[in-house]
């Protein structure tokens, strides 16, 4: 006898009660996998607004090659390519902090925040940074294995160029047009722009394709890692255990258009508050 026929037979010898039960059970687990899969589904694929009002955008998993070429111009020994892999998703702020943000978590304790609300936060140290991020922690529901932390470099420059390989996530030319920077001294083009000598409000410019804005210029962006001499690579990867300077990302309003490059690396000491220094937060995978 088959298979196929003594599969038959079991059947038949089944009462159509328990046949009928049998697939209202299978039919239930069908449609609680299906529920689970769309609610993770959603979770993956969805931006969110915190309890703070930051939008936060989703960065899906990958893998980039971290870095600049040696032919792109202002190319540095310290940007020489790495193949980084994402393992999991995460997101980050859709703007840098601004200062209605940081005086309705922190408190104004600096006349430099005082002003136009929607500007970014500047003259905030790595460590201003991070008590920030720690303070969001404890003000909001997290999803399981998820917190606020400063991204790490790798992830800051996976987010800012959210799927291209050019110096900049819109093209390979800035003068202060597309992003704010010092235009008086362009990228890839000859063409001066405007160099407006302050920052503008945040989400000014168009935005990369994840949704993020002011990934160049503007303020600069603190990063979780030490400063090393070399990109980390690899899966996940962050930099050194140790160091003496934090790393920043993306330029700012004072910055040469070369400065803003998506490659370009920079580093301060952990206290160090300047103009055009700010943060954006991300919410990471529990490291």
């Amino acid at each position: 006898m088959s298979d196929e026929t003594h599969s038959k037979l079991e059947l038949l010898a089944i009462s159509p009660q328990v046949l009928v039960q049998r697939m209202d059970q299978n039919l239930g687990l069908v449609e609680r996998l299906l529920a689970e899969a769309e609610a993770a589904n959603s979770l993956a694929l969805s931006s969110f607004t915190n309890n703070l009002g930051m939008k936060m955008m989703l960065c899906p998993p990958g893998e980039f090659l971290m870095g600049s070429p040696e032919d792109e111009e202002g190319h540095d020994d310290s940007e020489k390519l790495v193949l980084v892999r994402i393992s999991r998703h995460f997101w980050l702020a859709q703007t840098a902090v601004t200062r209605e943000q940081w005086q309705a978590l922190m408190g104004n304790y600096s006349s430099e925040f005082n002003g136009k609300k929607h500007l970014p936060v500047e003259h905030v140290s790595w460590n201003d940074a991070e008590d920030f991020c720690e303070k969001l922690n404890t003000m909001t529901t997290l999803p399981s294995g998820y917190r606020y932390a400063l991204p790490t470099e790798a992830e800051w420059e996976y987010a800012c160029r959210a799927g291209t390989a050019t110096p900049f996530h819109f093209g390979s030319t800035l003068n202060g047009k597309k992003a704010n920077c010092d235009g008086s001294y362009p990228y890839g083009t000859k063409e001066q722009g405007p160099n407006l000598g302050q920052t503008t409000v945040v989400g000014n410019y168009t935005p990369n394709t994840w949704g993020l804005h002011d990934m160049h210029g503007n303020v600069w962006e603190w990063c979780a890692d030490w400063y090393g001499d070399r990109l980390p690579g690899g899966i996940d990867p962050s930099g050194p255990a140790t160091g003496f300077t934090r790393v920043n990302r993306g330029g700012s309003w004072l910055s040469d258009a070369a400065i803003c490059r998506a490659a370009y690396r920079h580093d301060f000491e952990p206290d160090c508050r300047i103009p055009g220094l700010g943060f954006r937060p991300a919410l990471v995978p529990s490291r």
